[in-house]
């Protein structure tokens, strides 16, 4: 097996030689102006960007881990209170809402869309909160903390059944912070609204990472927030930038957050392309779908009517996950997991007391996940040859 046979679990290679010149012409304007930090570059991305979002406002920041901690300080999240989110995402979620000072409530997925399970969140809020209707003060009955936000996070390029959400959280007054850290583009349709609504434009405040490998990646660590609230994006704007109205004076304590303008200036250059890469990446998924059958073994990925999913990742579920990989390695074919171990049975939260057992859909499904090769330069072939290998590998383990 040679390396021009190898398929790669991700292309972060091809992209960038395919828009070389016009990344160069960034760094050379960067450098001939000396414009490291804010200016035309950063707001020329955020005015791109949240119009892309379908939204009013959008902040550039350092990292999607600093847009979701923002976004909760922004909201007024803190000491006592509570938010909730699920545990089958990256620990950035969580690390978000500790280091706002919040505590962490975490609630089972949906075992078709691997999203927030509504059905769940509701449960969550009638036997174990009380909820003071005159107040609209919702409170976790065993930690006693004010429940204040719930985080659905939009996975692997799919949103999450917003309007069943959003209607619980306008029943008992929480604020819905989107994490679109995976869902640049991806589409909902509310039927409420009647209409489809982008990831970033639903909740009161929405985070974005552009970590190099998702699908609107930078070339270094980046990160956005939208909302449609003014007054919140002109807190998170202090927020990013030590907490100042104007150079050196300082409204509140903040942080050093800022997105930087080389960085916005290559990922306003990317945007451009972001439609026809989400394109392609839709059309694999759907190859990926005609050439798995049912023989093959492998649960494939499902996307609701109401799902407009921009396969950020293509994750499928197999039994003997871990010898698959091992097989699919040997062959030259790159596979990721996301996530092996559900965040509330990391030692991190070993102090808030889950046990196995607890969320029992989440800890089946990281026993079985396995994310596929995905990116937009992704041939035929190559899908053929995965498919191919996984369908192999299945029906010989069940002969075994």
């Amino acid at each position: 097996m040679t390396a021009n046979n190898n398929i790669p679990f991700l292309d972060l290679v091809t992209p960038h030689k395919e828009l070389r010149a016009e990344l160069r012409e960034v760094f050379e304007k960067t450098l001939d102006t000396a414009g490291f930090i804010g200016g035309p570059m950063v707001q020329g991305f955020e005015q791109d960007f949240a119009k892309f979002c379908e939204a009013e406002h959008c902040i550039g920041v350092g990292s999607g881990t600093d847009a979701l901690r923002f976004a909760l300080i922004a909201v007024g999240v803190g000491a006592g209170d509570a938010v909730v989110t699920v545990p089958n995402t990256f620990i950035a979620t969580t690390e978000a809402i500790s280091q706002a000072g919040a505590g962490i409530v975490f609630v089972d997925i949906d075992e078709a869309t691997y999203n927030l399970d509504p059905k769940r969140l509701r449960e969550y809020i009638e036997t174990a909160c009380d909820f003071d209707a005159n107040t609209g003060t919702l409170v976790d009955r065993k930690t006693g903390a004010r429940v204040k936000a719930v985080i659905p996070v939009h996975l692997y390029g799919q949103m999450a059944d917003m309007d069943a959400i959003m209607e619980l959280a306008e029943k008992y007054n929480l604020i819905v912070i989107e994490d679109a850290c995976q869902a640049h583009g991806a589409e909902y349709f509310s039927r409420k609204q009647n209409r489809w609504c982008k990831a970033g434009s639903m909740g009161r405040v929405s985070a974005f990472s552009f970590y190099p490998g998702k699908n609107l990646g930078a070339c270094g660590e980046a990160g956005a927030i939208t909302t449609n609230d003014a007054e919140l994006a002109q807190k998170m704007r202090m927020l990013r930038d030590h907490g100042q109205a104007q150079k050196y004076y300082h409204d509140i304590e903040g942080y050093n957050g800022r997105l930087d303008s080389l960085q916005a200036g290559m990922l306003r250059v990317k945007l451009k392309h972001l439609a026809e890469w989400t394109e392609l990446r839709r059309a694999a998924a759907g190859r990926y779908r005609e050439l798995f059958s049912e023989e093959a073994g492998a649960i494939q990925p499902y996307e609701p009517e109401w799902s407009r999913a921009v396969y950020h990742l293509y994750v499928v579920r197999v039994e003997n996950r871990d010898e698959l990989m091992k097989q699919l390695a040997s062959v030259g074919i790159g596979t990721g997991i996301h996530y092996p171990i559900p965040l509330h049975l990391q030692k991190a939260y070993g102090s808030l007391g889950y046990k196995s057992g607890d969320l029992p859909v989440a800890e089946l499904v990281s026993r079985e996940i396995v994310s596929l090769p995905m990116f937009p330069q992704l041939r035929a072939d190559q899908q053929e040859r995965v498919v191919s290998e996984v369908a192999n590998f299945t029906s010989t383990a069940k002969v075994g």
